[in-house]
């Protein structure tokens, strides 16, 4: 394999819809309608817009919520851009079997930030999205029957180091109501490398009471990357 890796400075601001959420994390109506789901680092994701529309009870985290609107949304506009633009060099690397291409990854994208900004601006998506970061967030313990969070833990390893990945899930565990459940995808970097500590992490979650296990996900895509994690709630 060449070394070329896809190369990212600083968190990008992704767009995912709601079936790409159901692939990477294997879920069933009976997860998503236990009670409430939060995405974490929803960017500008539509999977809360998506969920809702559906008539689940979702809500979404980052901290870009908190900026000018119509700046991030150009924000991830331009990262759809430029984030194709990278994967057309190394397009011969990913499993396109989910997407199809290129060109119909970028148009999920551009879709998903579509949706996404309806419900933004609309008068009742507004309040479903919550300026927040890892690894503190704002909200009360056992907030949430799902804590998601997708493309970021474990994706940017070489930027956020062992602490900071160990506190974050913890976080996620604590607004995770008990009989509930976090999940997160993926557990490679964009290195294409596995999270070298995965054992230590998984250890401070059973100390702290969640039961970690890694599952086959149904979104390959990164290279070698084929797993999720989720932590069940004692």
């Amino acid at each position: 394999m060449s070394k070329q890796v896809y190369e990212q400075v600083g968190v990008a601001m992704t767009c995912r819809g709601f079936d790409e959420y159901a692939r990477m994390f294997e879920l069933t109506e009976r997860e998503l309608a236990k009670g409430k789901v939060l995405d974490v680092a929803g960017g500008g994701s539509s999977f809360t817009a998506d969920a809702v529309s559906r008539g689940y009870d979702a809500t979404a985290a980052d901290p870009r919520y908190a900026l000018d609107t119509v700046a991030w949304l150009e924000e991830a506009a331009a990262e759809i851009e430029i984030s194709t633009a990278k994967l057309d060099k190394l397009r011969e690397h990913f499993d396109w079997s989910y997407y199809g291409s290129l060109e119909q990854h970028r148009d999920g994208r551009l879709q998903s930030l579509e949706r996404f900004r309806m419900h933004l601006q609309s008068a009742e998506g507004r309040s479903r999205y919550a300026a927040g970061s890892l690894p503190e967030l704002p909200f009360e313990d056992h907030a949430f029957s799902l804590v998601l969070c997708s493309h970021f833990l474990f994706l940017y390893a070489e930027q956020f180091g062992f602490e900071f990945h160990k506190q974050s899930l913890l976080e996620l565990m604590r607004v995770c109501k008990p009989g509930g459940e976090v999940r997160v995808y993926p557990l490679y970097s964009l290195g294409w490398k596995p999270y070298e500590r995965m054992d230590e992490l998984l250890a401070a979650v059973r100390a702290n009471g969640g039961e970690p296990e890694l599952m086959a996900s149904g979104l390959p895509f990164i290279p070698g990357s084929s797993q999720f994690l989720r932590i069940a709630i004692c």
